[in-house]
């Protein structure tokens, strides 16, 4: 197996490792109730997805 030549300096991999953050959410509308929700999930707040009801919501 390959063997490095030589070892990584501390600041050389915390300069990697800077670059493995977290990336913010692609949030989109929701058509129906305009709500901000995840890309291709059902919407929690009305149910639909596609233009269609998935999940029936009952009001309390």
């Amino acid at each position: 197996m390959a063997q490095p030549k030589r070892r990584w300096s501390k600041a050389r991999t915390a300069l990697k490792r800077s670059t493995w953050k977290l990336e913010n959410q692609n949030l989109v509308e929701c058509p129906h109730c305009h709500e901000l929700i995840k890309q291709h999930r059902v919407c929690p707040t009305c149910g639909y997805y596609d233009g269609k009801e998935v999940v029936a919501k009952t009001e309390n």
